[in-house]
């Protein structure tokens, strides 16, 4: 409302001095129009009643005195020049400041080239506008005798009086108007807009998990009471749907973790499986090294068992992963023994140290190095000469595990979603794998990263904080 207000005041002033302008140069063209009839008629009044013969050369000898008659009584000076531009008579010598006693060609240029032959000027001289206007003096048969030249002064001093004065009324209208409307806006802020700011609280402090008060219909006026009723109903419809919505999720909970304990479960089985094809197809009694290697493989199967025991364990207490065991570990050894269960002749374990040293829980390592490794040897199946490569190395401060394959590799499109829960690119499993990566990697201050070219190569980097034993 203020606003407007003063965009009002403002086009209505400019309005007001544009058509002022436009009414004062009106005004000064009728003045000089009037004023040119007057003299023109004493000038042919002198013409006719005038001894002299009515010629060109005699106009200075018949306005000799009588122009200064003229000039006094239409109180407008006047001069008068032949009909090549060449000054006869003025009655005034020094009109201008700078005195002129010949007409510009291009005036009479434009002066014969008129209709009416007349022709009009405007032009300013230092601070003084003027307009001169041009027109033929004839005599009784109409023939031209000489030119006539009124210089007229624009003098504004009235009009400019009278501008002035409109427009500080109008300023005074304006700024009481101005008042009324801030009063105004403000009311209607303070009383109308009250209840909408009520509800805009509200909304803000809307919360989902929580128990939202309504809003009383009884203290809003009748223009907003449909607003506050859609509100309360919300607010009803949204205690229900978040009752129902906790249910679901309790419920999506329990379903969840099934499948993650079913998953975690899975994930030892399927090395123990290889471990013991691994322990069948290699076993000859008659070799000197029988009751090492019988060891080694009763090792791992033992550490997958427990691993389904903790996770059993868990479960029944508060349907838990395994809690976390923080060892030093030597992740060198500890990775290459997770590696032993895999007979692929074509997984490659290198590390540039024998001895790096993290602070990490050796069942859910191993449980990382094998989901990581069983995905390689899923995703190079149909490679003709597959390759993975699993390096340890240390950079810094950190020590970093980089898994890498030669496999059919991951769309770019997929990549940002391979830790989230429930993906997978495979037709069979839950999706995840990954993710419980990730939990573990993270777990421990480390990081997991990725990348992948379609049909070149996949590689999963790894990178923990090193730990430096105490010598």
């Amino acid at each position: 409302m203020i606003l407007l207000t003063l965009i009002a005041s403002v086009l209505i002033a400019m309005v007001s001095i544009f058509q002022y302008r436009n009414e004062a140069v009106q005004y000064h063209k009728e003045r000089l129009r009037m004023k040119e009839d007057a003299i023109r008629a004493s000038i042919n009044y002198e013409l006719r009643k005038t001894s002299y013969e009515v010629t060109t050369d005699n106009i200075p000898y018949i306005f000799k005195d009588k122009i200064y008659e003229i000039q006094d009584i239409h109180n407008l000076s006047l001069l008068l020049f032949d009909l090549d531009g060449n000054l006869l008579k003025s009655s005034k010598a020094a009109f201008y400041e700078t005195p002129t006693d010949t007409i510009p060609m291009r005036i009479l240029n434009q002066l014969n080239s008129a209709s009416d032959k007349r022709y009009v000027e405007h032009f300013r001289e230092d601070t003084l506008r003027y307009i001169s206007s041009y027109s033929y003096i004839t005599d009784n048969y109409f023939k031209p005798l000489a030119i006539l030249n009124l210089p007229y002064i624009e003098e504004d001093d009235f009009i400019s009086k009278e501008l002035r004065f409109f427009l500080h009324r109008l300023a005074e209208v304006y700024i009481f108007m101005m008042i009324i409307s801030v009063i105004i806006a403000y009311y209607l802020s303070k009383n109308i807009t009250k209840s909408l700011l009520d509800i805009s609280e509200k909304i803000q402090k809307t919360r989902f998990d929580k128990s939202n008060k309504k809003i009383d219909t009884q203290a809003v006026g009748s223009e907003i009471l449909p607003l506050v009723t859609a509100y309360n109903r919300m607010i009803d419809q949204l205690e229900i749907s978040a009752q129902a919505l906790a249910a679901s999720e309790r419920e999506s909970a329990w379903r969840e973790m099934a499948k993650q304990v079913a998953h975690e479960i899975k994930n030892p089985l399927t090395p123990m499986r290889l471990t013991v094809q691994s322990f069948e197809r290699k076993f000859d009694k008659n070799d000197p090294q029988i009751e090492e290697k019988i060891k080694e493989f009763s090792s791992s199967l033992i550490q997958q068992i427990d691993t389904m025991s903790s996770i059993a364990s868990a479960f029944s207490t508060y349907a838990k992963m395994p809690a976390q065991k923080d060892d030093n570990l030597n992740l060198v050894k500890i990775t290459k023994l997770a590696l032993d269960i895999f007979n692929e002749p074509y997984i490659h374990f290198t590390a540039e140290e024998k001895e790096i040293y993290v602070t990490l829980d050796r069942t859910q390592w191993i449980r990382v190095i094998t989901n990581l490794v069983k995905n390689a040897v899923q995703a190079t199946e149909n490679t003709p000469d597959p390759q993975i490569d699993i390096h340890v190395y240390s950079a810094a401060e950190e020590a970093v595990i980089t898994v890498s394959d030669n496999g059919k590799g991951i769309p770019p499109d997929l990549l940002e979603k391979v830790f989230e829960p429930k993906f997978t690119t495979k037709s069979s499993g839950m999706g995840l794998g990954l993710a419980m990566v990730k939990s573990i990697v993270e777990s421990y201050n480390g990081r997991i990263t990725l990348y992948s070219e379609l049909h070149k190569q996949t590689v999963f980097t790894i990178v923990f904080p090193k730990f430096t034993p105490k010598k």
